[in-house]
């Protein structure tokens, strides 16, 4: 039971009102995401973006009963995108084409890469303070594109755009549980690096499971790292990761937001423009970071990790500059 007075402090206690954007509202993730989106009591005003279908969405979670308005914008309006995007405080970005078996994420990025290049210009014009999500694949990638698109805008805040890595650390969390027999909602994995294959790095060293038999950590670690694949297979070329993925995109937009509310403490991984390996030319790291009113306030280090783990961080390191190099490349074309 609350006191009187507590009842009235929480009664009274306001929320922020956040205007969201999801850019590829009507597929396979952008849809649950958009669900989540609307559910998040932080958000009273959800725009809904694509190429066809969003008026629809938006119409079906329009009744549901929270204290958000949502709108679907698509290009055949005038100015459509403009509109979905102007004064947002945050966009997400989980436009594009899903993975199919046998294909890499960088099998996705000749489509993918125009698709997010373009769209970032859009948020570049309409929402120059926004906070930018982006979930489109390949994330290491499509990350640096997005970056210099801003820069050629002269809008880039490198405190604001975000690599969503979210659906690796939640994986992790899960698949560790499974493996320790523990319960997942109380398993916290450090995973750093970028957001594909060999570039995912799970910290186990970092957890309280980290004397696992050899066999059952690396298999582990690759589980954690192919995740994705699992889904692709299992969906059997009909998808990829969409539910998983747009929980992880909801949880993180939600992290972003409390930053922005200025609640404390708000720490979640993600992939960003980081200092913590700039002296190897990798401008882009996913790391924990603390999220405050002005997006990242402190990136921080990895933490101690194992030789083993070092060993994965140099493989690493070597795809993720590829990564990045081919982003920026594909940008200043």
């Amino acid at each position: 039971m609350f006191s009187r007075v507590a009842r009235r402090a929480f009664s009274t206690t306001k929320v922020n009102p956040y205007k969201v954007t999801v850019l590829g509202a009507g597929g396979g993730i952008g849809q649950p995401l958009s669900l989540l989106l609307k559910l998040n009591h932080k958000v009273t005003d959800l725009r809904l973006y694509d190429l066809k279908g969003a008026a629809g969405v938006a119409a079906d979670l329009s009744h549901i009963p929270t204290n958000s308005v949502v709108k679907g914008f698509t290009p055949d309006q005038d100015k459509g995108l403009h509109k979905a995007l102007e004064n947002t405080d945050v966009v997400l970005i989980p436009a594009g084409v899903p993975r199919k078996p046998g294909m890499t994420r960088d099998d996705l990025f000749a489509i993918n890469a125009g698709i997010v290049r373009d769209l970032a210009a859009a948020a570049a014009e309409a929402a120059p303070n926004a906070a930018i999500l982006v979930i489109s694949n390949p994330v290491n990638s499509t990350v640096p594109i997005v970056a210099e698109v801003l820069k050629s805008k002269g809008v880039y805040d490198p405190h604001k755009l975000f690599g969503v890595t979210t659906l690796d650390t939640i994986r992790a969390s899960r698949f560790i549980s499974e493996v320790a027999n523990t319960d997942p909602t109380q398993e916290k994995v450090n995973v750093v690096g970028g957001h594909s294959g060999i570039t995912i790095i799970p910290l186990i060293s970092q957890t309280k499971h980290k004397n696992l038999p050899k066999d059952k950590k690396d298999a582990l670690i690759h589980r954690i790292q192919f995740g994705g694949d699992e889904v692709v297979q299992a969906k059997n070329g009909a998808g990829s990761a969409t539910l998983s993925m747009a929980q992880a995109g909801a949880k993180f937009a939600n992290a972003v937001l409390a930053g922005l509310a200025g609640e404390r403490e708000v720490i979640e991984n993600s992939y960003v423009d980081s200092p913590l390996y700039k002296s190897d030319g990798i401008e882009f790291f996913a790391s924990p970071v603390t999220l405050g009113v002005n997006g990242v306030e402190k990136i921080h280090s990895i933490g101690d990790i194992s030789s083993e783990e070092e060993e994965l961080l140099a493989k690493c390191k070597e795809t993720l500059k590829k990564n990045i190099e081919k982003g920026v490349a594909f940008a200043k074309k």
